[in-house]
């Protein structure tokens, strides 16, 4: 199906196709809109905010210090293991104008996971909460890691109230574990030395990648999708086009609750709002739902940019349910599958559709989206401008509308390929372009899309890909644990919970289990849900057959 063969429903308004070359890097887009809108609200967080005029200025200064107090080069690596604080964009935006490429690191990590991606993307330098640098410290010697940049919660904000707040975090609450100060620099002494040296502009090319995002892909491999130049202006003018039906440019408030590091709101809002002057609330921790709802009392905001399970836990909870939604104009929800009952509940409490897109981390992520005021509850909405999509059978072929198939996406916002990976990428991108999403797919008649299944066994736990062959690795390595295999099972609290069949030599208690799991796994992988079975049901050639395994008994 050709690209723009819808959008014409929506005459000077959508866009059938965007220009990927209107800007040659997104530096170019950086200077222009910082200039563009100094003066406009750019980032909050916690009630601070920052201009966009004091992001430019505050960037730059971290852009100096990488450039004359490091070694790094432009081309070098720089993991930002931070969540959703100013420092974030700060460092983000300071990193890019410093030419390095920015692998954007979750905070959860365990030992193994970080320096499994540290030492796949040849990392060079770290940017860390505090909370995760004693984490970052132990695997340090064991990558290429030389440089680690520890920022505190609070460290964007006046003295008084950074000083309290960072000591809280530290002392009562008890949430930034002991390390070795001497051993890293902190977050202010960077600026500080940057604000002393001149920033030196560095330019990348069109179609050098800038971020190397770590996805499992269709496997349970971490690799690092680099998103070049071309791939995140495609993709923010794509989105663009969606949002316009809805937002006014350099007018709107919006919640920004996923995390910064994940590519879906990486884009939404270190890209498509920066590109229209939009003003992000950034919430650190929207898992505490009451302390969320009071942030967003402060707040009348336009936009709300969020996933099944947080429309879900909000709707649930009295004091959001009491809030004024008045200048609410626009829902977006991605990273997860959206539910019927999760959309109609948050539509009676706000009086705000949602509308539902679909993306991959190889797609820089946005594939298709709702256009607001033409939203199909139940479909993943129609493909982005300029984005070329088609479903196929098992044997390769393209299959007609209403039929289901594996999802296959071509336009620019398709990733460069796998860092350091050239056979998976040939596994993946196939066919002048094709992207193969693992996704079971129908078209309707109308362009509009449902996702009706997935080819691969990932799960999706509150937004985060979950990879079964990693759990069952971790598992493996316990003495009492034969064989084990995962599945996603429907959970209304994440969405999909992880569950483990397994064979075991000794009795040993779910407890166990989950303690052996948590100490090298994110906690958002660690299963809770455990079946002891004799054996699991196997093909002829030894494969354990999953899909029985999902199959109530």
């Amino acid at each position: 199906m050709s690209e723009g063969y819808l959008h014409s429903q929506y005459p000077g308004k959508m866009k059938a196709s965007i220009d990927p070359d209107a800007y040659d890097t997104v530096l170019d887009l950086f200077n222009a809109k910082v200039t563009q809108y100094a003066d406009k609200d750019a980032f909050s967080c916690m009630g601070k905010t920052l201009t966009f005029g004091q992001l430019d200025q505050l960037s730059a200064q971290f852009a100096a210090y990488l450039q004359n107090e490091t070694d790094l080069k432009p081309g070098d690596r720089i993991a930002l293991m931070i969540p959703n604080l100013l420092q974030f964009p700060i460092a983000a935006w300071g990193a890019l104008r410093a030419g390095l490429v920015l692998v954007n690191t979750n905070p959860l990590y365990t030992e193994r996971e970080l320096e499994h991606q540290m030492n796949d993307s040849g990392a060079k330098a770290m940017v860390v909460y505090a909370g995760m640098a004693a984490t970052a410290l132990k695997v340090q010697s064991r990558t290429a890691v030389t440089r680690i940049i520890v920022t505190e919660i609070a460290d964007q904000h006046p003295p008084l109230k950074r000083l309290l707040v960072n000591t809280v975090v530290k002392r009562v609450k008890k949430m930034v574990p002991d390390y070795d100060k001497t051993r890293t620099t902190s977050w202010r002494r960077a600026l500080q030395k940057g604000a002393s040296f001149s920033y030196r502009p560095v330019q990348s090319g069109h179609n050098d990648a800038i971020v190397l995002q770590y996805t499992g892909g269709t496997t349970g491999v971490a690799k690092g999708a680099m998103l070049t130049n071309r791939n995140l202006i495609a993709n923010m003018l794509q989105s663009y086009e969606f949002f316009g039906l809805a937002l006014e440019d350099g007018q709107e408030v919006v919640i920004s609750p996923l995390p910064l590091y994940h590519i879906y709101a990486f884009t939404v809002h270190c890209m498509v709002f920066m590109y229209t002057g939009n003003h992000s609330v950034l919430i650190p921790n929207p898992r505490d739902i009451p302390g969320f709802a009071k942030e967003l009392s402060r707040h009348r905001f336009n936009c709300f940019v969020g996933l099944n399970t947080l429309f879900v836990a909000l709707c649930n909870n009295e004091s959001f349910n009491k809030l004024d939604f008045s200048a609410l104009k626009l829902t977006v929800s991605g990273g997860m599958a959206l539910t019927h009952a999760a959309a109609e509940k948050w539509h009676m409490v706000t009086g705000c559709q949602i509308n539902e897109g679909y993306g991959m981390t190889e797609s820089s992520p946005v594939v298709s989206f709702n256009p607001p005021g033409f939203t199909q509850l139940g479909t993943i909405g129609i493909p982005a401008p300029s984005t070329e999509v088609k479903v196929i059978g098992d044997d390769g072929q393209d299959l007609p509308s209403g039929e289901p198939g594996e999802l296959c996406v071509r336009g620019p916002q398709v990733m460069k390929g796998y860092w350091q990976r050239p056979d998976d990428t040939a596994k993946t991108i196939v066919d002048d372009g094709w992207l193969l999403t693992g996704d079971i797919a129908v078209i309707q008649a109308d362009g509009y899309m449902k996702i009706v299944d997935r080819k691969k066994d990932m799960i999706v736990v509150s937004g985060f890909n979950v990879y079964p062959n990693e759990i069952e690795d971790v598992l493996a390595g316990h003495p009492a644990v034969v064989e084990s295999a995962v599945v996603g099972v429907p959970s209304e609290k994440s969405g999909e919970a992880v569950k483990v069949f397994l064979v075991t030599n000794n009795a040993i208690s779910d407890d166990e289990l989950i303690a052996f799991c948590r100490e090298h796994l994110a906690a958002y992988k660690v299963p809770r849900l455990f079946e002891r079975r004799e054996s699991l049901p196997k093909t002829n050639v030894g494969k354990v057959l999953r899909r029985e395994l999902r199959t109530p008994q």
